[in-house]
């Protein structure tokens, strides 16, 4: 079928009725020698024809348009001042300047080491060190510090685990850590312990005989600056004891992390008002302006900061970049990148459009320098353009109008949460996050993994810490406190003698660092399913096998059940990992926080779970099979 004739072209044009797009035709040089001298020289044998091209392509007439010379332009730019978790039961804190913002979005509370102790060993023997060497530093209390510090190794001591209690079996089932335990106990002073009691309101000098007033008062002082050198020491979340929760951004249901930071109104006539940017869905690691979106309708309230505005004049610049066509005829160009070798299909359209702007309208463009402060929410207020025939024009912003608008084209714009017919906001967002963060290796590793054979999505426990603060394989623990437990049992019982050549098994066991996770209906709905976590029962007690990594207690050691959202784990997995964080601040000190993060997994996985099945009792094999 022939394509529609187009009466009026130039209607149409203005219009937009009809597609710009199309094919281009372009005059190059194919010389059929390997000479290519006398094509460079570009002959021209018939001017008039040359002439006649010219005016064809539209070379004569005159567009009453000159090119820039100068651009004033006014920016408003204001710093996010206010800080709040996207969770229920959480407060509005200060967002100061001096941090980035990855450590307040990703920190989270230190957590519990194995065997219940309250916090891993090389943290504890730190803080008793710190302790030690500040009372060591006293001229006053130099002349009895040998006698403090054995009197404060005899107060706050570490308790030796006892390999016949199951309960200590996270801390003697393995070599590694049962050596350093026997090492550190009645040797070392447990500095977490007696941190906990200055934080408490206790005196740094309680139970320690043997002192005059003025020593008491050293230690009180310098009880205060170890409380003070932990909390800079790593940055944790801001706790609210009224509500018993802590200002923590992990969603652990939706695995990633949600929060709001809200700003001062840069446009004109906002003074007071506030501007709400939202973050909900942020993996981990490198936050920048695209993780954000205007939220209107969920203020955080207080008093926002003002806007900061300041003018400039500079001098625009045509864009530059590899291939461009050059304007003039008689350039030749360096063939490094030759566009019009590229064939796009009709229905590549963003192909289409790049091309067009690259061979058609690239050297319409110009850019120009505006610096901005790092860590601020800018717009633009006005732009005024001076050309060369001294017109002076004001260019507005090509993304204004409403924001449900589908036509509207922007670059570099937040969105706005919800469908709500509010106008859009061309701002530019440049976060306060880090330059570069330093990550550590992961404390806490787990692979989130479906397992169709069994119905079932795994939590694998792929890197376990252990007592002493480093980390293990999940497959390396589980097996020495499976060891472990069976050495426990007394007495040991010797498996009865087969009686048939198979035996009948109902179920199977898995590696105890697979933590299953069931489908449920969501409360309240039919059709909607999300993952429980449940427990495997434990080969040798038959109790459930509780997780032990952090991120799978969610809500385990207070009662609570733990769901995930089933898209969540689609089916190429979702990988978890907890390490510390260490980034540079702008006045050069350091920020050190513990933060999750989440990846993509490996795929499916099996666990080799099976049911009612015959098993061999011959020890010959293949007499029965799942």
């Amino acid at each position: 079928m022939p394509e529609p004739r187009i009466e009026d072209l130039r209607g149409a044009l203005n219009e937009r009725a009809a597609p710009t797009v199309g094919l281009w035709n372009r005059l190059e040089g194919r010389p059929r020698t390997t000479d290519f001298d006398r094509a460079l020289r570009v002959e021209v044998r018939d001017a008039l024809w040359m002439l006649t091209r010219q005016w064809q392509l539209g070379e004569f007439h005159g567009t009453d348009g000159g090119s820039p010379v100068t651009a004033t332009y006014s920016v408003a730019a204001t710093r996010p001042s206010r800080f709040k978790p996207a969770a229920e039961h959480t407060s509005v804190e200060t967002l100061k300047d001096d941090r980035p913002l990855e450590t307040v979005a990703e920190r989270r509370p230190l957590p519990f080491a194995a065997g219940a102790d309250p916090l891993a060993l090389d943290l504890r023997l730190a803080i008793g060190r710190r302790w030690l060497k500040l009372v060591g530093a006293r001229p006053l209390l130099n002349v009895l510090s040998l006698g403090i510090r054995q009197k404060y190794i005899d107060r706050y001591p570490f308790a030796l685990p006892d390999p016949g209690v199951p309960a200590d079996t996270p801390r003697v089932a393995h070599p590694e850590v049962w050596s350093e335990m026997q090492a550190v106990a009645g040797r070392r002073m447990d500095g977490y312990a007696f941190y906990v009691h200055l934080k408490g309101g206790g005196d740094a000098s309680e139970g320690i005989g043997g002192l005059l007033g003025l020593h008491r008062q050293q230690l009180r002082d310098l009880g205060a600056r170890l409380v003070a050198w932990f909390d800079r020491l790593i940055d944790q979340p801001v706790e609210n004891p009224a509500l018993g929760t802590t200002n923590a951004t992990w969603d652990p249901t939706r695995l990633e992390h949600r929060f709001s930071v809200a700003a001062g109104t840069p446009e004109i006539g906002g003074a007071g008002a506030e501007k709400v940017l939202t973050v909900q869905e942020y993996p981990g690691g490198t936050l920048d302006w695209q993780h954000f979106s205007l939220d209107p309708a969920h203020p955080l309230g207080g008093t926002a900061t003002d806007a900061v505005e300041f003018h400039r004049t500079v001098f625009p610049a045509p864009v530059r970049f590899s291939g461009m066509p050059l304007p003039r005829w008689w350039a030749v160009e360096d063939g490094r990148t030759n566009f019009a070798a590229v064939t796009p299909d009709s229905t590549d359209l963003a192909r289409l459009v790049f091309l067009e702007f690259a061979l058609v309208y690239s050297n319409d463009w110009y850019q120009l320098p505006c610096v901005l402060p790092a860590g601020t929410y800018a717009s633009i207020r006005g732009l005024a353009v001076t050309d060369v025939f001294g017109e002076k024009l004001w260019i507005s912003p090509a993304g204004t109008g409403s924001d449900a608008d589908w036509q509207r084209w922007s670059m570099f714009t937040l969105d706005t949460v919800g469908d709500d017919d509010v106008p859009a906001d061309t701002g530019l967002l440049l976060p306060p996050g880090a330059v570069v963060v330093a990550d550590g290796p992961p404390l806490e590793e787990v692979v989130l993994a479906r397992d169709e054979s069994a119905n079932l999505v795994w939590g694998v426990e792929a890197t376990v810490p252990t007592a002493t603060g480093t980390a293990r394989r999940g497959t390396e623990i589980s097996a020495e406190e499976l060891a472990h437990r069976l050495r426990l049992r007394t007495p040991p019982t010797a498996p009865a003698p087969a009686a048939a050549a198979v035996a009948y098994r109902a179920m199977n066991s898995v590696p105890e660092h697979w933590i299953p996770f069931i489908p449920v209906h969501v409360r309240g709905q039919d059709r909607a399913i999300r993952l429980q976590r449940a427990a495997m029962p434990s080969a040798v007690t038959g109790l459930p096998v509780p997780p032990r990594t952090s991120l799978l207690r969610q809500g385990l050691d207070q009662g609570h059940q733990y769901y995930v959202n089933e898209e969540e784990v689609p089916q190429t997995g979702t990988r978890l990992s907890l390490a510390y964080n260490r980034a540079r601040r702008r006045d050069g000190r350091v920020s050190v926080w513990l933060s999750a993060r989440r990846g993509i997994g490996r795929g499916e996985g099996s666990s080799g779970l099976a049911f009612d099945f015959l098993v061999d009792t011959t020890g010959t094999g293949g007499a029965g099979a799942p």
